[in-house]
Formats: structure tokens, C-alpha cells, sequence
């Protein structure tokens, strides 16, 4: 008897899921944390010539002290639009705009802040948490469909313990991130 099944994926879903952690990174990199960075920008879009595009993409991001970002945009024209952004980016920043710079003073976090922060540090990694269980499922269909096609209940049993296992370790990593931001952005 020729098998007629296809094993899953498990470099797929490693990369899937790493992509899931990558995001959360990314996310989290845009958390303030009393100190400024260039990062802290990088999910911010303006409406630029019609299209969405990131805030860098417009102008050259510095970080010129511990407390202070600075923002040269290239064209004039979109000085107000990213003021704009800025404002309703949800990072708490009041832009000051000074001809086609725009300075971002870094206030200090008082205690609230820093725990709505660390709530949205949880939303985010909540949602790295369900892209890496979508890529679990994901794993399980293609073991449902292979025994479909004939995989024997041991093989079956095996990748299954495989892609929990690789589930698990990612979910673990996850935790992990997320305690250490918060420990970050509660530190005064």
C-alpha cells in the first residue's frame, strides 16, 4: 500500500508562528516606556499622496536626547498630516511643530499610564498568543486531511504532539516577552 498523504508542514508552521512572535516584538517596540525611541513610530501611517504610508517613510526620525524624538519631514506639504497622525497615534505624545520639524517630547509615565500600558502590552501578546493557536489549527487540519488520505493513527499521533509541542514552546515565549515589558514599563 502506497502512501497517498502528505505530512504537515512543520518548517511552515515554525516560520508562521516566529512571524507571529516577530509581530509582537514589533508591537511592543512601539510601546514607550518613559524614554524615547525611533521605534516608538514605526506602526504610525499617514495619509500620504493617497496612500497610507509609515510615518519614517515621510521625513528622517533622531533621537536627540533620552527624552525627545525628532521628526524632519522631507515635504512641507506633510507637516500637518503628520502632526495629525501623531496626535491620534494613542502614544500620548503632543507633537510641537517648528517649520518641518516636528519635536516629540517624551513625558515621564505617572502610575496610570503605565498600567494601561501594560494592559495593551497583554492585548498585544493575547493576540500573538491566537495567530500562533490560528497556526496550530491551521497544522491540525492538514494531520485531519492526511488521515483522510490514509496517515496511520501513530503517525497521526506523533506530528500531533509535535505541533502542540512547538505551540506550547511559542506560547511560552510569548509569556516571557510579555512579563519582561511589563517589568519594563512599570521600572521608574
Amino acid at each position: 500500500m502506497s502512501a497517498d498523504y502528505e505530512d504537515p508542514d512543520i518548517d511552515d508552521l515554525k516560520h508562521r508562528m516566529a512571524g507571529a512572535l516577530k509581530a509582537l516584538k514589533n508591537e511592543f517596540l512601539s510601546l514607550r516606556t518613559g524614554r524615547a525611541s525611533a521605534s516608538m513610530l514605526d506602526p504610525i501611517q499617514v495619509d500620504a499622496y493617497g496612500a497610507m504610508t509609515p510615518i519614517n517613510q515621510i521625513g528622517t526620525v533622531n533621537v536627540p536626547e533620552p527624552r525627545m524624538i525628532t521628526l524632519n519631514i522631507w515635504d512641507k506639504s506633510m507637516v500637518s498630516k503628520a502632526e495629525k497622525a501623531l496626535r491620534e497615534s494613542g502614544l500620548g505624545i503632543n507633537p510641537v511643530v517648528d517649520g518641518t520639524i516636528i519635536r516629540l517630547p517624551i513625558p515621564e509615565l505617572n502610575e496610570e499610564r503605565r498600567r494601561e500600558l501594560t494592559k495593551v502590552a497583554a492585548h498585544y501578546a493575547e493576540n500573538a498568543r491566537v495567530a500562533i493557536r490560528n497556526v496550530r489549527q491551521d497544522g491540525m487540519h492538514q494531520l485531519k486531511k492526511a488521515k483522510g488520505d490514509g496517515m496511520p493513527e501513530d503517525d497521526q499521533k506523533i506530528w500531533q504532539d509535535e505541533i502542540q509541542e512547538l505551540t506550547d514552546k511559542h506560547i511560552k515565549i510569548v509569556d516571557a516577552a510579555l512579563e519582561h515589558k511589563q517589568e519594563e514599563i512599570m521600572q521608574v
